[in-house]
Order: structure tokens, then C-alpha cells, then sequence
């Protein structure tokens, strides 16, 4: 639901968590905007995958951190800017070679960033409802 300005209350019934816009774009910067929401999904994602992983197998794992950024780029001079996800995620722990190179796929598994590599359909739809009073 939209609030004041761009702040927006979401809810799945279960849990409700908001979104706003810097200040700098007329924001009130109260949450997270939703790109930042999308980047934290990610991590999220990510981090329990991770997890789950790391638990079934048996590996230790001390602790994880993922960073993502998100950004629009030229991939050569004059081509249509691409967005594009950078992603950093640091495992602390003492693993071997083995564990390393497995844990480094896994960190792309998760189904969160399969689905923003694969890409997703998209189908709108907008209806409209009786004004407030």
C-alpha cells in the first residue's frame, strides 16, 4: 500500500516490511528502496543456501558475508546500458580445495540468483478500483 510521498507498506499476510526512495529522488528514506530490497533478497537467499549446504555436508562454517551492488553499464562505447549485479561473498572457516571449489557453486545456486540469471516472465496485470472517499 502506498503511504506518503514513495513509502510503501508490503505484506504477505504473515509479515509486513516497507520501501522507500532516498531523499535526493523526493524519498523519505525511512527503508530500504526496492532495489536494495531486491539485493537483500539476494543475500538472503544466498547465505541460507549456504547454510543448508554447509550443514548437510558437514562443513564448518564460521561465518558468511555477501555484498552485492547493482549498477547500469556500456558494454562497449555507444551500446545500450545493461544492468548488472556485482556480487562479493566472503566465507570465514578452514575449508579444503575440495570444499572451496564446491562452496564457490553453490553461492550461485541459491534460487533467488537462478532466477535473476535465467530470467523471469513477467505478466501485468492492472485493474481499478472505486476512489477514497
Amino acid at each position: 500500500m502506498l503511504g506518503s510521498g514513495y513509502r510503501v507498506e508490503v505484506s504477505n499476510q504473515r509479515h509486513r516490511w516497507f520501501a522507500d526512495e532516498p531523499a535526493d529522488i523526493g524519498g523519505t528514506d525511512t527503508a530500504p528502496s526496492p532495489y536494495e530490497l531486491l539485493l537483500g533478497s539476494l543475500a538472503a537467499c544466498t547465505l541460507i543456501t549456504l547454510r543448508m549446504y554447509a550443514q548437510r555436508k558437514g562443513i564448518t562454517l564460521d561465518w558468511v558475508k555477501a555484498e552485492y551492488r547493482f549498477g547500469r553499464h556500456h558494454v562497449e562505447e555507444g551500446s545500450e546500458k545493461i544492468e548488472r549485479i556485482d556480487s562479493h561473498i566472503t566465507l570465514g572457516g578452514i575449508f579444503s580445495e575440495a570444499e572451496r571449489q564446491r562452496l564457490r557453486q553453490i553461492a550461485a545456486r541459491c534460487p533467488v540468483h537462478r532466477t535473476l540469471a535465467n530470467g523471469v516472465e513477467m505478466i501485468d496485470t492492472v485493474s481499478f478500483g472505486e476512489p477514497l472517499p
